[in-house]
């Protein structure tokens, strides 16, 4: 059921307020990928340096939100969508507020990734799918799932029983089974330069 007699607050500290304060650009920068591609290592990593570079920024990781927020979805294709729909308003939240917003999510679903671009001013979500084998990603995997959604302990796991569609437009690629991580990070961070994010 969907709420009823709501009316949407215009704030009076808007987002250009903020990024004037701020001395930069607040943006969504989405990572996508297979699990154990580096989306959640690049993430931070970028947001070490930004975050000394004087940046708001803030990343929003899939295992964190979903102990909190999420906490209450499983990984069924519905609740997925789900898990990302919420991940969407919240980056749109942030984004508002001024924060160099990084998420890193799986996010398998195509259409789902494109639902959340909408909500961002166009120009603002910067999609970047971190490309790696699955061969590759089952050699990272510290915590095993990959092994236990082999042996069919864990279903519906993204890359062995579960579909992952490949972003067809993202903004950038990073090919993390070849770059190494000093060089994905500079090739975010030379792109988020070239887009006035930041001088």
């Amino acid at each position: 059921m969907k709420s009823t007699n709501i009316i949407y607050h215009q704030a009076s500290v808007t987002r250009d307020r903020r990024n004037q304060s701020n001395k930069h650009q607040s943006i969504v920068i989405w990572f996508t990928g297979l699990s154990g591609s580096g989306k959640s290592t690049l993430a931070h990593v970028l947001e070490e340096k930004l975050f000394n570079k004087g940046c708001s920024t803030y990343v929003l990781d899939g295992d964190n939100i979903r102990h909190g927020l999420n906490s209450n979805l499983d990984f069924s294709d519905k609740d997925r969508k789900e898990n990302i729909r919420r991940i969407g308003e919240v980056s749109k939240l942030m984004f508002q507020a001024g924060v160099i917003v990084m998420t890193a999510f799986i996010s398998p679903f195509g259409d789902d990734r494109l639902k959340v671009r909408k909500l961002i001013p166009k120009g603002n979500f910067i999609e970047i799918y971190c490309k790696a084998s699955l061969e590759i990603c089952e050699k990272r995997d510290v915590k095993g799932l990959y092994k236990r959604a082999r042996a069919g302990e864990i279903k519906n796991y993204t890359g062995i029983d579960s579909p992952y569609e490949i972003p067809e437009n993202p903004e950038l690629i990073i090919d993390t089974d070849k770059e190494s991580l000093e060089e994905s990070v500079f090739r975010v961070y030379s792109f988020l330069e070239s887009r006035g994010v930041f001088k």
